[in-house]
């Protein structure tokens, strides 16, 4: 059954995809229906974040189905408010639809957008909603709060700080990789099904990622609050230089200390990839990268799942990796790059 998008109009398409919201949050004063959302934050400092993804530049839909591209769209903005130390509570969605999408379609992008939301406890209060030329565009605004004290910037990480990241790295390039190879090679053909078997981890990191939520929330049960965090979107690499930068800083990461999963190692392999490379400069990994005072060594290793890979320097030491040979190479910012 598709039913065409016109039947509805804008107003009446937005009245049937929130119509079945709960709002859970009790920042929440008012969501979806009025001329703007209202939100009680209480005196705690708002956190304001927002993603633009077109099709053909951050999605492909020969591959991503509508209700992962849902959830990963939201979880992606989740992942910044968690980046600053805070907690996501709101989003707005705005969406530029097509002809080519039915209501049917557009019920199961807002299922993966209200999936993401149960899961980390965030009310869809509002958006947009108007015709594309060009294909399937989506923003996503998210608001978030924090405590004064406990937001976390890019700009505080000082020399011998140490650096971690939390679960693995490159596994979401990898998939990526691995589903431009099956789209190129059954290109044209009808309802084909490639094998994906003993690839599915590297496919969810990039088909349906998660905010590590956890892992802001064991800092804070450790009573540990970063000098600087970010989330690793653009690779790693780009990722520490944008802290480094921002803190007048430099850094040292150590090629045998990055978390590397073991399918992302074999497909990385199988592409004839450097799996260093893949894991410095892959990106929509949405891991924390972040740094503590060299004090808090201890304090760390009571937190599973986040990995030492290296320390802050003084700016003049600049951006290196050492590799497992001792050698050591510049890092540069080779991540993703939409604008290129």
């Amino acid at each position: 059954m598709r039913t065409e998008i016109s039947t509805l109009g804008e107003f009446g398409l937005i009245d049937h995809l929130t119509k079945n919201i709960k709002l859970t949050q009790p920042t929440t004063k008012k969501g979806v229906g009025d001329d703007a959302a209202v939100i009680d934050n209480s005196g705690k400092r708002t956190l304001v974040t927002t993603d633009l993804l077109l099709e053909g530049i951050h999605f492909d839909l020969t591959y991503a189905p509508l209700k992962h591209l849902g959830y990963k769209a939201a979880v992606v903005n989740f992942s910044d408010i968690y980046a600053m130390n805070g907690k996501p509570q709101q989003i707005t969605v705005s969406l530029g639809i097509s002809k080519r999408f039915s209501v049917e379609d557009m019920e199961e992008f807002y299922a993966g957008i209200l999936l993401a939301c149960e899961i980390y406890g965030v009310d869809l209060v509002g958006g947009d909603t108007t015709s594309s030329l060009t294909g399937f565009s989506i923003s996503i605004t998210c608001i978030g709060v924090a405590d004064e004290e406990k937001i976390v910037y890019r700009n505080g990480a000082k020399d011998t700080d140490l650096i971690f990241v939390s679960g693995d790295l490159g596994a979401a390039y990898m998939g990526l990789q691995l589903l431009e190879r099956e789209k190129s090679v059954f290109a044209g053909k009808v309802d084909f099904q490639p094998d994906f078997s003993g690839k599915e981890y590297i496919l969810e990191r990039q088909l349906k990622p998660e905010a590590r939520k956890d892992i802001v929330q064991f800092l804070a049960e450790h009573e540990i609050v970063p000098t600087a965090m970010i989330d690793v979107s653009d690779g790693l690499s780009s990722d520490i230089i944008h802290i480094c930068k921002q803190s007048n800083a430099g850094c040292r990461i150590f090629e045998e200390r990055l978390p590397i999963d073991y399918q992302t190692a074999v497909m990385a392999e199988t592409f004839n990839m450097n799996v260093t490379t893949v894991a410095l400069n892959g990106g929509e990994d949405y891991e924390l990268l972040f740094t503590v005072p060299l004090s808090f060594h201890e304090k760390m290793a009571a937190i599973s799942g986040v990995h030492l890979v290296g320390h802050i320097t003084k700016p003049e030491d600049g951006y290196y990796l050492v590799t497992r040979d001792g050698q050591e190479m510049e890092l540069k910012a080779q991540g993703w790059n939409p604008i290129k």
